[in-house]
């Protein structure tokens, strides 16, 4: 393994990996210890947006120390915080993944795939090629203005939870309760789901 990740068609991110956490997860990688359960949800309203998520995914899953276990369906989703009509709409997904990476790489690889397809953090609620937010990590919570664990907005997002509830209806949100639970308890309004489209597992 390289300390880098090689830039090609399934991971177009090119931002280096330090060698210390390359050997970290060279050696979790073969014996397969502690791997820790995460929850990230991706969103994108610019450019090709389905293409966006799906190279996003891929990215992630050619991560070191990085398995995606479940790609939930895409759902359709009206922008927060703006005018109606302003914005195009967001597709957003969630994906369950297992991983040896500690929270704060996670984070680092999340803001490299973010930057691999020109993400812009011009204005708080501006449109953006992609969103890569960490939900969850296990049962970990923390209020590190950095990365707050979990995301301190999910319990109240229906296109964070309904996808989340679609490939775990058991799942939790650390702190908050079951997701099932969660869910019932928002609206859904400008959220629905796209049956006509489909992200792929990465083999």
């Amino acid at each position: 393994m390289t300390a880098s990740f090689t830039q090609g068609p399934t991971d177009p991110t090119v931002q280096p990996v330090p060698a210390s956490v390359v050997e970290k997860v060279d050696a979790a990688d073969t014996t397969l210890q502690n791997p820790r359960l995460a929850v990230i949800s991706l969103g994108s309203n610019l450019g090709n947006r389905l293409e966006t998520l799906q190279g996003a995914i891929d990215a992630l899953e050619d991560t070191p120390g990085l398995r995606i276990k479940a790609v939930s369906p895409v759902y359709e989703t009206e922008p927060w915080g703006v005018e109606p009509g302003s914005q195009p709409s967001y597709f957003n997904a969630v994906v369950v993944l297992k991983t040896t990476l500690p929270p704060s790489s996670l984070l680092e690889r999340a803001h490299a795939v973010e930057e691999a397809f020109n993400r812009v953090r011009d204005e708080r609620w501006g449109p953006r090629t992609l969103d890569v937010d960490i939900v969850a990590y296990a049962d970990v919570t923390s209020d590190d203005p950095h990365l707050t664990l979990p995301h301190p907005r999910a319990h109240e997002r229906a296109f964070v939870l309904a996808p989340w509830h679609d490939v775990d209806p058991d799942a939790q949100l650390p702190g908050r309760g079951k997701v099932a639970d969660l869910l019932g308890a928002v609206t859904r309004d400008g959220v629905a789901a796209r049956g006509d489209l489909e992200l792929r597992l990465p083999e």
